[in-house]
């Protein structure tokens, strides 16, 4: 048994627990302690496996573990800062929320707007959940979590722009052509975002900025031939910060491996 399964084990007894008791405490306290927090790297199997157990008890009974993750992801950056063991609750908060709206319909439009809301989180590790509810979200029901990422990009703020980014650049998701497509696509738009901001020395945008230049990179290689005639035409903008974004991306193996003669034209391009 793998480290995965074995916590698949204990929070399936955990949960069992809270659903009979209504006392999360051990389970809050189970997550906490196999956090790795503090620390560079958060537990993220742990993360997975909650999101795992959460998917398989999302049955006619779904309203109780539903009211559970949003229970989680409810604690506040006061109570569970920045590498904190607590803040890996609300992640797996996160997680659970994309897991159960990715199987039951009814669940669908509040986990993709309660996963907009936690976009927008002080604390990066949060941030980074949201992608991974997204990814569990458009496994299921990719035409319509698409659709709804697409609207974010219209009026969203910018760390929601981010939170985008980040969940279409997934690759196994990729290997379909259509989701490909549209993930190219999400991106032109983000970008057409940027060229309009003219505050731009934010933090929010900052964020935006640093996961744009790998994101782009990931839906690049899984659409190369309009990727590559866009990243020309992102360099021909003459924006700084685009033209930032465009040289982090072909630094990236995925596309130097795969795509060196395309890497070295857009590199000349660039000088």
């Amino acid at each position: 048994m793998n480290k995965q399964e074995k916590h698949k084990q204990d929070l399936i007894e955990l949960l069992d627990q809270v659903l009979e008791t209504n006392e999360s405490t051990p389970l809050k306290d189970y997550i906490a302690a196999n956090s790795n927090l503090p620390g560079p790297r958060g537990n993220l199997e742990l993360a997975e496996a909650w999101g795992e157990v959460v998917e398989a008890y999302a049955g006619p009974a779904a309203v109780k573990p539903w009211n559970l993750c949003i229970e989680l992801t409810n604690i506040s950056a006061d109570e569970a800062p920045v590498n904190d063991p607590k803040e890996l609750i609300p992640f797996c908060g996160a997680v659970g929320i994309g897991a159960i709206g990715s199987v039951l319909p009814e669940f669908f439009d509040r986990a993709i707007n309660t996963l907009k809301v936690l976009a927008n989180d002080s604390r990066w590790r949060m941030r980074e959940a949201v992608p991974m509810g997204l990814t569990n979200l458009m496994t299921c029901r990719s035409r319509d979590t698409l659709q709804t990422l697409a609207a974010w990009i219209v009026e969203g703020s910018l760390l929601e722009l981010r939170a985008v980014a980040a969940g279409v650049a997934e690759p196994a998701l990729l290997k379909n052509e259509e989701s490909a497509a549209a993930a190219l696509e999400l991106h032109k738009n983000i970008f057409k975002r940027v060229l309009k901001i003219e505050t731009r020395k934010t933090e929010d945008f900052r964020v935006l900025k640093k996961a744009l230049g790998y994101t782009l990179s990931v839906v690049v290689k899984a659409s190369p031939q309009p990727g590559f005639t866009y990243m020309a035409q992102l360099v021909d903008t003459q924006d700084r910060d685009v033209q930032w974004i465009v040289k982090e991306n072909l630094k990236k193996n995925r596309l130097v491996k795969n795509f060196p003669k395309e890497v070295a034209t857009i590199k000349q391009r660039l000088k």
